[in-house]
């Protein structure tokens, strides 16, 4: 039976950072939606679906997978926003032949199908799928755990930081633990419960403090002098912690980021850098993304009231007394720059000025609380290709042309602000 992991109709509440991914791309823990799902279950055909303008960049991306398209004559549809536990093959099962779909309250989780239905369906693959797909089949309630808004990744971090490790831990073979090199003066607290890969560095005088959490130091990552790292903590490969930064609980760093100054319960993807002072905490920062020296972003509300945030063109309640910045892909922050609780700042904005700039921010901004219109296209896109250069990088053709399919997908959003496009 063929697994399919696809996009379903709620995608939405998940902007900014869908604009350049699939919902099941995104990071919690230290592995994405999908990985989970897919070591869920192992050595099983599975293919992609997503929405029409990613098909192309999701292939390019994914060159041995199918997108949008299935072979087999029955097939396990799952939503690729659910955070798969261990056991999901067991609550979800392949071997089971029945047709059925399984909920979660009113939310789709999984499909199985087969025979004419699902011949129906794979002429219909260029859409979002929902519960009326798989109308009139036979239905389960399942207690399986799902993402509805960003901060459902922020707040599952921990949890999902210490599924991975234990996953990761089971797979060293040789039990020896610490592969890379540490240097003389560094210490590590509670070494049982550090994984460093081979050809990372820990300098002289960082500390790394597995005492509440484990720590995962992956392939050729650095943590510079006399930073401090409490875990739970995840670098990913490549990635660098600078000098006398302070890396508190719940921080997950992707590939090639450089971070410095104060961060905690945080999720930065692959590429991106705060690598100066400023705090960033209960934050989602996308790819490629960079934050300027003293860039500082609020998590909590004077009032220690739950934070609101908006979201698709209304406010939600986030049911979070802590909550920063959600920043999409490619964006970036001069120095000095304030954030607010809760502010969500769109694909490729160029932020800057004095003041607090307001909590909701549309993809293409430029400017600040004084002032802010429309970051030209054709120069956003020229920045993002000197960045993409600085890190061996380049932007091809398929991303660029994804770049301005966002630009004309958001032009809405811009527009009921008075931007000029």
């Amino acid at each position: 039976m063929q697994l399919c992991i696809f996009e379903g109709i709620d995608y939405e509440r998940l902007e900014p950072l869908i604009f350049y991914r699939p919902v099941y791309d995104l990071v919690c823990g230290m592995s994405t939606l999908r990985e989970k799902i897919l070591r869920a279950y192992p050595e099983t055909k599975y293919s992609l679906h997503c929405r029409p303008y990613l098909t192309q960049f999701v292939k390019a991306n994914n060159p041995e997978v199918d997108v949008n398209k299935i072979d087999d004559s029955s097939c396990l549809f799952i939503n690729g926003n659910i955070l798969a536990s261990g056991n999901i093959a067991e609550i979800i099962s392949l071997e089971d032949s029945a047709d059925k779909i399984y909920l979660n309250g009113d939310t789709l989780i999984a499909a199985r199908v087969s025979g004419e239905r699902l011949k129906e369906l794979k002429n219909n693959l260029h859409e979002l799928l929902s519960q009326s797909n798989f109308s009139g089949l036979p239905v389960e309630n399942v207690d399986v755990k799902y993402i509805s808004y960003m901060w459902d990744l922020i707040n599952n971090n921990e949890k999902e930081m210490l599924a991975d490790f234990n996953f990761f831990f089971s797979k060293i073979n040789d039990n020896k633990l610490i592969k890379g090199k540490i240097f003389e003066g560094a210490h590590l607290i509670e070494k049982d419960n550090i994984i460093i890969a081979e050809g990372a560095e820990i300098k002289s005088g960082a500390i790394l403090d597995a005492s509440k959490g484990s720590i995962f130091i992956d392939q050729n990552a650095i943590v510079f002098p006399n930073a401090v790292v409490e875990g739970p903590v995840y670098l990913g490969e490549s990635a660098q912690i600078k000098s006398c930064a302070r890396i508190y609980e719940n921080v997950s760093i992707g590939k090639i980021s450089k971070v410095g100054g104060e961060v905690e319960d945080s999720i930065i993807l692959p590429y991106s850098n705060k690598q100066h002072s400023g705090f960033l905490g209960h934050a989602y920062l996308g790819s490629w993304v960079n934050l300027g020296a003293d860039t500082n972003c609020s998590d909590l509300k004077n009032n220690y009231g739950n934070v609101k945030v908006y979201v698709n063109g209304e406010i939600v309640n986030s049911g979070s007394q802590f909550l920063g910045i959600i920043m999409g892909d490619h964006s970036k922050t001069a120095i000095n720059t304030m954030f607010n609780t809760g502010t969500s700042v769109g694909f490729s904005c160029n932020i800057f000025g004095a003041g607090f700039p307001g909590k909701y921010i549309p993809s293409f901004s430029w400017g600040g609380s004084d002032a802010i219109t429309t970051y030209d296209l054709e120069r956003s896109i020229e920045t993002a290709k000197r960045v993409m250069i600085r890190r061996n990088s380049t932007m091809r053709d398929v991303e660029e042309k994804l770049f301005r399919k966002v630009f004309d997908i958001t032009k809405k959003e811009r527009r009921k602000r008075g931007y000029p496009y």
